[in-house]
């Protein structure tokens, strides 16, 4: 992260590390704390709700999956930020959920930048045509944006759409008339183009813990 930093001229602390968690248990989290990691990603409000509670007080959540609206009020109870807001809707529920606890919920907006069918997310010019309604939702602060590219083994094909999500802040920046913090991009395999790219939050689970754990039950 710090060699990707200095490539493209950014300060090192510029970016965070996201550690993606998922499958793994609540003491492979406590390992990673006592290692100096404090930011955590989930993608299951079900596997967070048994594992946060068994963590250590230090760490932070964020939760990185696809959220379902049934699920919004145990998400935002849980969570520190939502990464995958990608509908009017679910902004309406997370903010309605997020008054009734007395909370503010930073957000990311999810965009699908590459237009996959198999992905959720944004197509980009709704994502822009609905900011200003979800900018209005008193119980949301939308922080940034975040993408997931079309897989690849070859980390510089992922390029042209983090420098898509890039260009879609400013745009959304200037339709706000103010900055976003975040740009969520960035995995294991393509984390270091990310960041020459502009990304402030890097989600990476397989360089640090390794392949996921399957959580069912072996069978013989």
């Amino acid at each position: 992260m710090q060699e990707a930093c200095c490539r493209a001229g950014r300060e090192a602390n510029s970016v965070r590390l996201l550690a993606v968690s998922k499958t793994h248990p609540a003491e492979t989290i406590r390992e990673a704390v006592a290692a100096g990691l404090t930011d955590f990603g989930e993608n299951k409000v079900q596997e967070a709700r048994v594992k946060i509670p068994n963590a250590p007080r230090q760490a932070h959540w964020h939760f990185i999956g696809h959220l379902q609206s049934n699920k919004c009020r145990d998400a935002v109870e849980l969570f520190e930020m939502i990464h995958s807001v990608d509908s009017l809707g679910l902004a309406q529920e997370i903010n309605k959920r997020a008054a009734q606890l007395g909370k503010t919920m930073p957000i990311l907006l999810e965009v699908n930048v590459a237009g996959e069918r198999s992905k959720f997310g944004y197509p980009p010019e709704q994502m822009l045509a609905e900011l200003k309604a979800i900018n209005a939702l008193p119980r949301l602060e939308i922080h940034g944006l975040m993408t997931i590219p079309p897989f690849t083994l070859v980390a510089e094909k992922s390029r042209p759409y983090f420098r898509q999500l890039r260009e879609l802040k400013a745009r959304a920046e200037a339709i706000l008339g103010a900055p976003l913090l975040h740009l969520s991009m960035g995995m294991s395999g393509d984390f270091e183009v990310a960041i020459e790219e502009g990304a402030t939050l890097v989600r990476i689970g397989t360089a640090l813990f390794g392949e996921r754990r399957s959580l069912r039950p072996a069978t013989t």
